[in-house]
């Protein structure tokens, strides 16, 4: 069955998170992905190790876990785009390309003769995508941009960790990279929109991405929390700003998260914690109060939820209706039996590792599922039946230009 994508092809000039994460969606989603690495390096993550995948023999492989993480289903050329050639080469790929996506830095392409305009002028249907720290304008622009700082600079370290009054309380970073993430996902959005406009009007067009208008925009109810009194939400560690009780609670043997959404669900969880009386006091009976009273309720709240395993809660609060969940580490995580159930981990086949881990695209559709997943590429592993099949070019000169370094 043909993926959602059949047919788009996909010029893949990024590297590193932000960018190969847009292109392996569209690639699970049935695109052709065509990723353009620097002959003998190849992208920067390639070598961010250890860990690497491992062969049969036990030994590293040179293909980074992180590597892996971002560009399954994609196929691997080498060329030097510092050279005439290479720059043709690409031209040539991206009149008879759908999408462009690259992230160097603003007007980075230019010199090349690979940026939007000069490629407009050969394929006026190309969907053209850019990724930035900053966006293509305004004081930042020239600025390089990086996850951890964009976390940093966007707002978010200044929501996420425990207060400066409590033990080891400091700004904190996310433990994934979810700016770039993010804007990977918000670049795949773009695209798909592009392309159903081309669909109607026959014409590509030019997105501008940036890594801080992501990371801004994803604030989410935070950033209305200060647009609507002025005041900037400071941290709270596990609580949430919005929501009591909904944090991390101690119990006997270890945490749990209580995620109690609704006053039915508050008054459910006082009656299984034997807090009578508690839900009918006027300062918890309802959310706003219970916000309002949190340093009066948490405590009355650690106090019973230490009287019990984390296993023992989960019973109680599952019966109950209250949400409720153990705070997994990784190998806790993949071996839970609801995400084997979904199919959550894949093993594709490689040709140096003879197999390698994938954790599958979480969407699943009915009409058109994700097809065609393959390990990521070892570098270069597509370069002459690339350049053969779509670039059309002889045995002969894809040999003199091997020969000459430009692939």
């Amino acid at each position: 069955m043909p993926g959602a994508l059949d047919g788009i092809r996909v010029l893949d000039l990024s590297r590193v998170l932000a960018g190969p994460w847009a292109s392996q969606t569209l690639a699970d989603l049935g695109a052709e992905v065509i990723k353009v690495e620097r002959p003998g390096n190849g992208d920067d993550t390639r070598g961010w190790g250890p860990p690497y995948a491992k062969n049969a023999d036990g030994e590293d492989t040179g293909e980074a876990a992180y590597y892996l993480s971002a560009n399954r289903g994609k196929k691997s050329l080498t060329v030097d785009m510092t050279t005439d050639e290479g720059q043709q080469i690409i031209r040539d790929l991206a009149a008879k390309s759908d999408v462009v996506i690259e992230n160097f830095k603003v007007g980075g392409l230019a010199k090349y003769g690979l940026d939007y305009a000069s490629l407009k002028a050969v394929n006026d249907r190309l969907v053209y995508c850019s990724i930035t720290g900053f966006g293509q304008d305004g004081p930042y622009a020239k600025r390089a941009g990086y996850d951890f700082m964009i976390q940093a600079m966007g707002g978010l370290m200044s929501l996420t960790g425990a207060p400066d009054h409590e033990p080891g309380g400091q700004p904190m970073k996310v433990g994934v990279a979810v700016a770039d993430i993010f804007t990977g996902l918000y670049a795949t959005i773009g695209i798909l929109a592009a392309l159903r406009h081309r669909d109607e009007s026959g014409l590509g067009q030019y997105i501008d991405l940036a890594l801080l208008d992501v990371q801004t925009a994803i604030l989410a109810n935070q950033a209305m929390n200060y647009l609507t009194t002025g005041n900037a939400p400071g941290r709270l560690g596990n609580a949430h700003p919005n929501i009591v009780p909904y944090e991390a609670f101690p119990t006997a043997d270890g945490y749990i998260i209580l995620a109690v959404g609704n006053d039915s669900q508050f008054a459910s969880f006082c009656k299984v914690a034997g807090l009578d009386g508690v839900a009918d006091d006027a300062r918890f009976g309802t959310n706003r109060a219970r916000v309002a009273n949190r340093t009066d309720l948490v405590p009355m709240v650690r106090r019973a939820m230490v009287m019990k395993t984390t296993d023992e809660w989960i019973d109680i609060l599952e019966t109950a209706n209250v949400p409720c969940g153990p705070i997994n580490t990784l190998d806790r995580v993949f071996d839970n039996p609801q995400v084997k159930h979904r199919g959550t981990v894949k093993y594709l086949d490689h040709p140096l590792a003879g197999k390698v881990p994938t954790v599958s695209n979480p969407l699943k559709m009915s009409q058109t599922p994700i097809v065609g997943e393959t390990a990521p590429p070892i570098l270069g592993q597509h370069s002459e039946e690339l350049l053969r099949e779509i670039g059309g070019l002889s045995d002969d000169q894809i040999a003199r230009l091997r020969a000459a370094g430009v692939i």
